[in-house]
């Protein structure tokens, strides 16, 4: 197997010899649970744009990753945080986006939820409950015009705006009073997006629950489920169990998903998370081992991921997209580490060395001297030869 010379957090270089993959069978049929991959997009290396600026997007692999995700099972959640929503892509590339997955997704029998939210509004205490209201509408409207179905993202002009919980629950109310289809809810804790403190009118979250709570349980027969992503698998459960029956808990904790997924005598959580992106292959046969009631290879399965998720996901946590695409590249699945804002950028050295490492403690790293050769390039941008 190949050695590599890896940086360390003190400054100093150690030799690391990887291991061999491991090998995750493919799961024939339906998982017992409903599984999403929130999915990134490929940047595309060649445009002449300013990165900071402009987003230029690969199409053709963009596509292609979600062909991936949904041979092994995973439905695609389109356009959230994971593709870099609010933080690179925009919502007119956002729609580009939901139209043409969720146009092959009709061809290749795949199944997407696509994100919907407020974010063509400049947040601001200035705006108007009801202007955000038609925002929401205008999103709403085009996601179900290109045939899809909704994720409720939360808002950052909401949380700009709001006086008060009563605000939450007005917008929330006149939304899904109109959608189509029902929806799912998705609660973005401020540990991935700094701007949606105090959500659901509440700093405390588990005040924000009970806000969060009623406006589901009031419009249950509108609400598919909620996705949390709090990082707190005590909070996750608590709401789950709070939830009408019929409503889904979509677990959205990189850091607990393992255990959330398999549950307890109480129920379990579903899925909807941004690390099934990184470690799909993985995520695929441990779902697939549950469905056949083999609870102890789920989570041998799973269990080596979840250090590389809690790298993955750690503070700031809203970097974690750097983490997601850097796996795609090693692994092959795109040629370039390069992302949509130049967000490559936000992770040092030491910390895509760590990644390398716990990505190959969990087998992910499907072939180790391709995965040596593109971590050595990326060593030797920053200047350090093998």
């Amino acid at each position: 197997m190949p050695t590599i010379r890896l940086p360390k957090a003190d400054g100093s270089l150690e030799s690391f010899t990887t291991s061999a993959p491991r090998h995750f069978a493919r799961h024939e049929g339906k998982f017992n649970r409903v599984a999403y991959a929130a999915a990134h997009v490929v940047a595309d290396p060649l445009a002449d744009n300013d990165p900071w600026l402009t987003p230029a997007i690969d199409w053709e692999k963009t596509l292609q990753f979600r062909q991936y995700l949904w041979s092994l099972g995973f439905g695609v959640a389109e356009a959230m945080d994971t593709a870099q929503r609010g933080m690179g892509l925009d919502w007119n590339n956002s729609l580009d986006l939901i139209k043409r997955s969720v146009a092959l997704s009709k061809k290749e029998g795949g199944t997407v939820a696509s994100g919907a939210g407020t974010d063509h509004l400049t947040p601001s205490a200035s705006l108007t409950v009801d202007e955000v209201i038609r925002a929401y509408e205008e999103q709403c409207t085009a996601v179900e015009g290109a045939g899809g179905r909704i994720i409720l993202m939360a808002s950052r002009a909401l949380a700009a705006c709001a006086q008060s919980p009563d605000d939450y629950v007005r917008v929330y109310d006149r939304i899904l009073r109109q959608v189509s289809e029902p929806v799912i809810i998705h609660w973005l804790g401020e540990m991935f997006d700094p701007a949606l403190e105090g959500y659901w009118g509440h700093r405390d979250h588990w005040k924000a629950m009970d806000v969060c709570l009623d406006v589901i349980n009031s419009h249950a027969d509108k609400v598919d489920g909620v996705k949390i992503s709090l990082l707190d698998k005590d909070k996750e459960i608590a709401m789950r169990r709070r939830l009408k029956a019929g409503v889904r808990m979509y677990t959205g904790d990189d850091f607990n998903y393992a255990e959330l997924i398999a549950g307890d005598n109480e129920g379990h959580s579903d899925a909807l998370l941004g690390i099934f992106d990184a470690i799909a292959p993985a995520a695929s046969a441990a779902l697939g081992s549950l469905a056949k009631g083999d609870e102890k290879t789920f989570h041998d399965i799973l269990g080596p991921t979840v250090p590389l998720s809690r790298h993955i996901f750690k503070a700031p946590t809203r970097f974690y997209k750097t983490g997601v695409v850097f796996m795609a590249y090693l692994n092959g699945l795109q040629d370039h580490f390069i992302m949509v804002n130049g967000q490559q950028s936000t992770r040092s050295l030491v910390h895509l060395a760590e990644l390398f490492r716990l990505a190959d403690a969990a087998g992910l790293l499907r072939d180790p001297d391709d995965a040596t050769a593109r971590m050595r390039r990326v060593l030797a941008l920053h200047g350090l030869e093998n």
